[in-house]
């Protein structure tokens, strides 16, 4: 239904008449049908929503003013309304949908040109504190413009979120422009920019003309003219970083693209259940069988630290030992289901057998039809890519789940380049993919009772449901029914690993591998690849699973090297 007129006055009780008054403004009456629901308390507008701390005064005036109405305004027998009971809770408790701000001083940030260039939505990433632009980053940013790199497509878009900001309704560039006005409303501060010129004495060693130094300059004018107010540089260089300590000013890394400070916090997947898990939750442990598998139902603390599709396992001296996958949690319980073991020969998935613990974790992932997205992370030799090519042709030939197998990968070269390559698009992705030929001669040799000519014949047929793709090409695909392997997923950022991921149509699965220790990407650590921004994001999703494998299996020089080198 359309939006009442607004009151006259803040606060202020709507008459009964005014709850069918058409319209006063579209724009404000489409927000509002976005956000009703279906229930019938939504239909009339509440007394909560008629106050808003925004528009000025402050939480302390915004108290006094429920207070007065809540005094001055009551029900025909002369008690409070129930709706006035909410309205002074509301004026008394904060917010619950908003994070919780600090309430200390607010920081000015100065922003350099890498840090916009990195991520175009960086503005919003700062939550009540003020930003400020030097007039060189922005000829610095008109520079960067051109072409169609990704540091090109940043600078762009970084250039009309600026524009939106400078031309919003009201917008003083003088006074800083407020960053919210654009819908972001975690952002609470203003964005400023140079306007005039600052002076400040940087030592004769630095050149004036280059645009590190002329950001440094402004930096140390705004820490002089806003003393004793916090004003950090922001930036992704290092070495500007050093410098602008050494010459005593605060200066910061951009942490807001960063999944995990420490890529030893990764989510592994698996949990191993403490020594007195029987002892704890034993007594309250329900269990049934379905088929091949065993249920348990089980209570305690455990529960709250489990995760949809994490793998949990028990092992003790004398004991019998429990592997299981979390299939099930609601409120205390969780459901534990045992595993299918693929170590055994007559469960061999390809003729290929499963060699340890987190092995068999991620066969049971990559067999189940219902989970639609896997990460696999390990060292070298672990078995990723072998045992993702032994679970797709098995899916692809014999259980006919899906038509074809999909493999692409990140090209980026661990050396020098040896330049263009000839062919079509799967010639040249040919020299990218030599772990797929050697994973296949594997594969092939398994079958032993077929011959020389069986096996030839069994290789044409595997070449000829295996697909190779180059990532250039992947923008506006919709895969269906395939079995997608994306290789050396580390290589990738989080934007490539999303446009990838969201190429999946109806009945396709996507399998994404990696090795976090070998990135050869510029500018990627651990913290930001798009392997560790897949696995964080996805963990706990019912139709998703996680496996860090942990022993390398290719051979003893291959497991030792990973270790010592």
């Amino acid at each position: 239904m359309p939006l009442p007129p607004a009151p006259t006055k803040r606060a202020a009780l709507l008459v009964p008449e005014a709850y069918e008054a058409p319209a006063r403004n579209p724009a404000r009456a489409s927000r509002k049908s976005q956000g009703t629901s279906d229930s019938p308390l939504a239909e009339k507008p509440q007394a909560v929503d008629l106050f808003d701390a925004r528009q000025g005064g402050g939480d302390a005036g915004f108290a006094e003013e429920a207070d007065e109405l809540i005094s001055r305004v009551g029900s025909p027998s002369g008690s409070p309304a129930p709706a006035h009971n909410h309205a002074r809770e509301a004026a008394s408790q904060p917010r619950t949908t908003r994070k919780a701000r600090s309430t200390g001083p607010t920081k000015l940030f100065v922003l350099d040109t890498n840090v916009l260039l990195h991520d175009p939505m960086c503005l919003y990433r700062f939550e009540e504190h003020d930003i400020f632009l030097p007039m060189i980053v922005l000829e610095e940013l008109d520079g960067h413009k051109k072409g169609m790199t990704e540091v090109a497509r940043n600078g762009r878009q970084t250039s009309r979120t600026l524009d939106a900001l400078a031309g919003a309704q009201g917008a003083d560039i003088a006074k800083g422009l407020l960053l919210n006005t654009t819908g972001h409303r975690e952002a609470g501060g203003r964005l400023f920019f140079q306007t005039q010129q600052l002076e400040a004495t940087l030592p004769a060693v630095l050149p004036q003309g280059k645009a590190d130094n002329q950001i440094l300059t402004v930096v140390e004018a705004l820490r002089q003219q806003h003393a004793p107010r916090d004003v950090v540089l922001v930036s992704k260089d290092i070495n500007m970083r050093v410098k602008a300590r050494a010459l005593g000013l605060a200066a910061e890394d951009y942490q807001n693209d960063k999944t995990l400070e420490d890529g030893d916090l990764l989510y592994s997947g698996a949990l191993a259940l403490p020594a007195d898990f029987w002892a704890k939750h034993g007594k309250t442990v329900e269990s049934w069988q379905s088929g091949s598998h065993t249920f348990y139902r089980i209570t305690g603390p455990i529960v709250p630290h489990l995760l949809i599709n994490q793998f949990v396992y028990f092992e003790a001296p004398g004991e019998p030992s429990l592997y299981a996958r979390v299939t099930e949690i609601r409120a205390k319980t969780a459901v534990l289901k045992t595993l299918k073991d693929y170590g055994h020969l007559k469960n061999s998935v390809w003729g290929v057998t499963t060699r340890n613990r987190e092995q068999n974790f991620a066969m049971n992932l990559l067999m189940d039809p219902e989970v639609d997205f896997v990460t696999l992370a390990g060292t070298a030799g672990t078995g990723k890519t072998l045992m993702a090519l032994a679970s797709g042709l098995t899916q692809v030939l014999d259980d006919r789940r899906y038509t074809e197998i999909i493999m692409t990968r990140a090209t980026v070269s661990v050396g020098e380049d040896i330049g263009f390559l000839p062919g079509t698009e799967e010639e040249k992705m040919g020299p990218w993919m030599g772990a797929l030929d050697d994973n296949l001669e594997v594969l092939a040799k398994t079958e032993t009772s077929a011959g020389e000519w069986g096996r030839a014949a069994t290789n044409e047929l595997i070449r000829s449901r295996i697909k190779i793709k180059s990532m250039n090409f992947m923008r506006g695909r919709t895969f269906l029914n395939k079995y997608v392997i994306i290789d050396e997923a580390q290589n990738l950022t989080p934007k490539q690993m999303k446009t990838l991921i969201t190429r999946a149509g109806p009945g396709t699965k996507i399998i994404c591998m990696g090795n976090l220790a070998q990135i050869d990407t510029p500018y990627l650590t651990e913290g930001s690849s798009g392997l560790t921004f897949a696995v964080d994001k996805f963990k706990g999703w019912p139709h998703s699973g996680h496996i860090t494998l942990a022993r390398g299996e290719r051979s003893r020089l291959a497991d030792f090297a990973s270790e010592v080198l």
